[in-house]
């Protein structure tokens, strides 16, 4: 099947049809700003790049999210964290915010 290119911009119809989603799925997420868009006058405009990184970032988001707590079990994992402090030049975990 041969796909039409879309432009860098993005209708509201045009990003339905790009995530293959309902119009008034896509319309509802980017009014409560779960997908990225912009409304201008009464039209929205996607860029077709934010989306692409939006999906690049709720897939990466959802990995990591289904990771967490896969290492509550392991006792190497104490043994790990302090390696990694030492490396960083830290001899215990730092709890200041931002480090």
């Amino acid at each position: 099947m041969e796909q039409a290119t879309l432009p860098d911009v993005l209708t509201l119809e045009e990003t339905a049809q790009y995530l293959r989603l309902p119009v008034e799925l896509v319309l509802n997420q980017a009014r409560i700003g779960n997908i990225p868009g912009r409304k201008i006058g009464e039209e929205w405009r996607f860029s077709k790049s934010a989306i692409n990184n939006w999906l690049n970032f709720q897939s990466s988001r959802s990995l990591l999210l289904s990771r967490a707590g896969a290492f509550e079990d392991d006792d190497s994992l104490a043994d790990l964290t302090a390696k990694i402090y030492e490396a960083r030049g830290r001899s215990e975990v730092d709890e200041t915010p931002g480090n």
